[in-house]
C-alpha cells in the first residue's frame, strides 16, 4: 500500500512514536495514509491501542529487519475520520 505521509521515527523512545504520529496524523485528511517506521519495543502495543482509542485503522505491522538500536517495524496506518 502506498503511503501519503512517510514518518521515520527509528531510535526514539515511547512515547515519542506515537506523539510524532499523532502530529503528522493531525495534518492528513480522513482516509489518507501514513507509514511509521520504530525501533521502540513499546511501540507495536503504543500504536494498537492509539489506534483503538484514536478511531483510526492500524492497518499492518510489519517487522522490517534487526538495527542497532533494536528490531525495526513498520506501521501503516488510515486517519479515522
Amino acid at each position: 500500500m502506498q503511503a501519503d505521509v512517510t514518518l521515520d521515527c527509528s531510535g526514539l523512545k515511547c512515547p515519542m512514536p506515537v506523539l510524532r504520529a499523532a502530529k503528522a496524523l493531525r495534518g492528513m485528511i480522513a482516509g489518507q495514509v501514513l507509514s511509521v517506521t520504530a525501533t521502540d519495543k513499546a511501540a507495536p502495543k503504543d500504536f494498537q491501542t492509539f489506534c483503538a482509542e484514536g478511531g483510526h485503522a492500524l492497518l499492518s505491522t510489519d517487522v522490517l529487519g534487526d538495527t542497532p538500536q533494536g528490531q525495526l517495524v513498520r506501521f501503516i496506518i488510515r486517519r479515522g475520520g
